[in-house]
């Protein structure tokens, strides 16, 4: 491991490279920034070789990008893309972004927005369900969600124009882009042919290092856990990786690569991130729905801590992650698609070669639960409370901030979510000697700097 050779001045410099490239699995001349590429070139090959002996993955730099192909062990459906807006992707914002780098890999060095659209459009129409109609508003804006997020990450530059005003009317506004071939050429280049692959599990792994050894394996699987999720619960792992995910060298390892300081429970381990640059979330956080999670987590604490009128607990069992790829691959255009292009029988990696349930002899955890009505009142009382600094859009409607909120905390791993409430999971806990205060505007100012007008939460005492 080249982390434990490299000089103690330079250490905190290649660990915020790792964090980086774990953070950004594509690095170009300007995402996620302009210093981000330079970074990782100056530590290009230590960095490939931790990464290939650690995590099993696979790095590649030019002069142009850097391009990690991790091993994905599970789906995960808590880390969709997003618009620049930072609106989630829906499936046809999905396809538009597919068939937009398709048709880049086939165009020259510049394309307008509008023959970028209609390349995409004769492709939507050999595909059943799927339309992109120029003269249907909704369909503008989802495709240029998906151009915005291709130029985001330097595919295309913009060069003239506006996408906005293609949006509002194609017949008036237009824009031109540069399109950067090495970038489209790194975003998307699967491991195995797409008509070789029946099942979406074909797209997530590659072939890792050979070890010999099935230890290293597992442990190559908790390392992986480890920088993926914000919280690893021994609960969730089978036997072997649980053992590993108790064993100090496994966990200083990642450490040490990283950077990040482990924060060990009984019940499991998560890495403290105080730089940044690894979480995709920040929490505590600011704006409406970090602070009024903040105000919900605190509650749900004190709830469960009422001696007086116990919660009642639930068993924990790990999540199914079948689940979602088998609704992946019901989505597989065969129809249209896979079966014209295939040559070869259908992949045999189905759900029926997956190993024997991992957790069969283990007996289930059990956490507080408290239920959905509870929650709602909750966030109802928060609002009435505090709602004066909340935006808003949030301030007129509870629910949706309610599930925005829920949302935001299953993404976290402080909460698992089932049909009739939440499950209390146990780094929740870290959150319940928060000190909240709220900055309320005076209502004899008549100048109100930007600091007085965000009200919020505090986090004194975490």
């Amino acid at each position: 491991m080249h982390a434990r050779r490299i000089d103690a001045l330079v250490l905190d410099n290649y660990q915020r490279a790792a964090r980086v490239i774990l953070a950004n699995h594509l690095i170009t001349r300007s995402y996620p920034d302009r210093v981000a590429l330079p970074l990782i070139r100056r530590w290009a090959t230590e960095l490939r070789e931790d990464l290939a002996e650690l995590f099993g993955y696979r790095l590649e730099v030019t002069e142009t990008t850097a391009r990690l192909f991790p091993v994905a062990d599970r789906l995960d459906p808590g880390r969709p893309a997003r618009t620049v807006n930072d609106r989630i992707f829906d499936r046809r914002r999905y396809a538009y972004l597919a068939l937009a780098l398709a048709a880049l890999g086939r165009a020259g060095d510049q394309v307008t927005l509008s023959e970028l659209a209609e390349q995409v459009a004769a492709y939507t129409g050999r595909i059943d369900g799927l339309e992109l109609a120029p003269d249907r508003a909704g369909d503008r804006d989802a495709f240029v969600d998906a151009v915005g997020w291709l130029a985001t990450r330097g595919a295309i530059t913009l060069a003239d124009g506006d996408a906005g005003g293609w949006a509002s009317d194609p017949e008036v506004g237009e824009a031109l882009y540069d399109i950067d071939r090495p970038v489209v050429f790194a975003l998307f280049r699967p491991p195995r042919a797409l008509q070789h692959l029946h099942s979406v599990r074909g797209l997530l792994t590659e072939d890792s290092p050979a070890s010999g050894r099935p230890t290293d394996d597992a442990a190559r699987r908790v390392r992986r856990t480890l920088v993926e999720r914000p919280v690893v619960y021994a609960a969730e792992l089978p036997p072997q990786e649980r053992t590993l995910l108790a064993q100090e060298r496994v966990v200083a390892e990642v450490e040490l690569f990283t950077g990040l300081k482990a924060e060990r429970r009984a019940e499991g381990v998560v890495l403290i991130d105080t730089s940044g640059r690894l979480s995709d979330i920040r929490f505590p956080g600011t704006g409406t729905l970090a602070q009024v999670a903040l105000l919900l987590v605190g509650e749900i604490a004190d709830r469960v801590l009422d001696i007086d009128n116990p919660v009642p607990r639930r068993r924990f069992v790990p999540e199914s992650e079948p689940t979602l790829a088998g609704q992946l691959d019901d989505a597989i255009p065969e129809s249209t698609v896979f079966v014209p292009l295939a040559d070869t029988p259908a992949d045999s990696s189905s759900d029926d070669d997956r190993p024997e349930d991992d957790f069969a002899d283990t007996e289930p955890e059990t956490y507080p639960f408290v239920d959905a009505g509870w929650v709602g009142e909750t966030v109802q009382a928060l609002t009435d409370r505090y709602g004066v600094t909340f935006a808003a859009q949030w301030q007129a409607d509870v629910p949706g901030l309610t599930a925005e909120v829920v949302a935001l905390l299953r993404r976290l791993r402080l909460v698992r979510d089932t049909a009739d409430g939440l499950l209390v999971l146990p780094a929740l806990a870290r959150y319940r000697g928060a000190v909240v205060t709220v900055r309320t505007r005076r209502a004899e100012e008549l100048f109100v700097t930007a600091a007085d007008t965000v009200g919020g939460t505090g986090t004194e005492g975490i």
